[in-house]
């Protein structure tokens, strides 16, 4: 349970002295049974000139209609676990280098490795693949079922793509374009890279991809190199080290969640319960009703 609006509990002391001054002021005395004579008072009411005071049940009706309205209006919310909700709010594309530099590399066990890591923090969010050497191609689209595509990224090898060279360049405009078919709101594009074929090209995608909310974030068998961090500084997103997949997976789980956040999407993570506490709102309200209520 969470609170959407927690400024509104600012308002509860204040409708606590409004409480407590018409509590005060009830009955339409205006003070004077405090510094009357008792008996002068007791002989008026029985004459019929004093009005004396009236039951507090309609104003403690009002006061709690007027209190669990504040409580509405402070948003209470329960998680969305709905997956089909996400669908096109958010998503994830993996843009791998199949190049035989990189799949004859010492690191290649570890890149799978540190993105079958990332494909399992997705929790409910899709994810996609895309390999390239010398060209870049479409080995998954944006599906829900990471599993399977957890396997694909498993069977990925050096002749997954027959194109020799490495373009970068082009798994990364393939990426883009997958987020921009699927209309994704905001999402992460996840470069898998020893860092060859980086560039003006490259760079050129990492703000296209910056540009439509998305973030750019490198995988590097090492240290990540200057070329690498400059790419993610461009993308908005990190340059991380293979050997540390955790550290990926962080990257895609909390820290995506706060980051569509800031950008005024809380309500599609949450379910506002506030509407229904308005409903009960109304159920003092009923008291007034009542016959002979004050």
């Amino acid at each position: 349970m969470s609170l959407l609006r927690p400024e509104w509990l600012l308002a509860l002391p204040l409708l606590a002295v409004a409480g407590w001054l018409l509590h005060r002021q009830r009955g339409g005395l205006g003070g004077w049974d405090r510094v009357a004579d008792p008996r002068l008072l007791q002989a008026m009411t029985a004459l019929g000139r004093v009005e004396r005071r009236g039951s507090a049940v309609g104003l403690l009706a009002v006061l709690a209609c007027a209190g669990v309205t504040v409580l509405a209006l402070t948003g209470p919310a329960v998680e969305r676990r709905d997956a089909l909700s996400f669908r096109n709010l958010d998503g994830a594309v993996f843009v791998l280098d199949a190049s035989p530099s990189m799949t004859g590399g010492a690191g290649w066990q570890a890149m799978q490795v540190a993105a079958r890591y990332g494909v399992a923090s997705l929790g409910t969010r899709p994810g996609g693949l895309v390999v390239f050497a010398g060209d870049a191609y479409v080995a998954s689209d944006l599906t829900a079922d990471l599993r399977q595509l957890g396997q694909t990224l498993s069977l990925i090898d050096a002749d997954t793509v027959p194109d020799p060279g490495t373009r970068p360049e082009r798994g990364l405009a393939l990426a883009l374009r997958m987020l921009d078919e699927a209309e994704v709101l905001a999402g992460d594009v996840i470069f898998l890279t020893d860092g060859a074929g980086l560039g003006a090209a490259t760079l050129e995608q990492a703000a296209a991809i910056a540009g439509r909310g998305a973030r750019l974030t490198l995988v590097t068998p090492g240290p990540p190199a200057p070329e690498a961090l400059t790419h993610a500084e461009v993308g908005r997103g990190q340059a991380l080290a293979a050997t540390d997949p955790e550290a990926l997976a962080r990257w895609l789980g909390d820290d995506a969640r706060q980051d569509l956040v800031q950008q005024d999407f809380p309500l599609l993570f949450s379910r506002d319960l506030g509407r229904w506490l308005l409903v009960l709102a109304m159920a003092p309200l009923l008291l007034l009703f009542r016959r002979g209520a004050p």
